[in-house]
């Protein structure tokens, strides 16, 4: 057997003065006589080209959609899910608001529970003090149904105490993006995101 001895070297500063003061610490190492010790040098960095670098990010995005999907397919087949809004669309003029925000423009589905919101925050107030109105009530009547290219097509009604509305949504496939029509006294239609959520009274 033999023995190594390793000087390990640090400087260190003291306060404000230009002084370095060594300290060494020593470390006995206990190896066996065959034992080579290699210096190893790194591994240069991979170089890309500019179409390999399109494609990894290409591949990387797909990747994202993919999971993003399998999340969102995932939430709407259990059931706890809200789609978030990015624009709305209103009756069949073809009207879309796009300055809209999306904690307050959703649909929500909690097991049992749903609430279908829109808010416009245009100044006038609306129904719920918002610039628009806010159904909440029981999901019912709920089915899904899985499309030959991927897409997932969900049917469902919210009965509230003031209004009963139907709900259909697609989630397209190989993304978490959706639409949504809504009918109740006027015909809307959401597009947005789906995401997995689980309320606090149902976690």
């Amino acid at each position: 057997m033999k023995r190594i001895l390793l000087a390990l070297g640090a400087l260190m500063t003291m306060g404000l003065c230009a002084t370095a003061q060594t300290i060494i610490d020593e470390v006995d190492i206990e190896t066996s006589d065959n034992v080579k010790l290699e210096v190893i040098t790194p591994a240069e960095p991979v170089k890309e080209t500019k179409k390999e670098i399109k494609e990894r990010e290409k591949r990387l995005r797909e990747l994202n959609d993919d999971v993003a999907y399998a999340k969102a397919a995932n939430s709407m087949r259990r059931g706890y899910f809200v789609l978030v809004a990015d624009f709305i669309e209103f009756g069949r003029s073809g009207y879309r608001h796009y300055a809209i925000n999306g904690n307050s423009n959703f649909i929500l589905v909690q097991a049992e529970d749903g609430i279908f919101q829109y808010a416009l925050n245009m100044g006038n107030p609306g129904i719920n003090g918002l610039g628009g109105c806010t159904n909440k009530g029981k999901v019912t009547k709920k089915r899904i149904q899985y499309k030959d290219n991927g897409d997932v097509f969900m049917q469902f009604s919210i009965v509230g105490r003031s209004i009963d509305i139907d709900i259909d949504i697609t989630l397209y496939h190989n993304s978490n993006q959706a639409l949504a029509h809504i009918y109740g006294s006027n015909t809307i239609t959401m597009y947005g995101e789906i995401l997995p959520y689980r309320d606090k009274d149902h976690r």
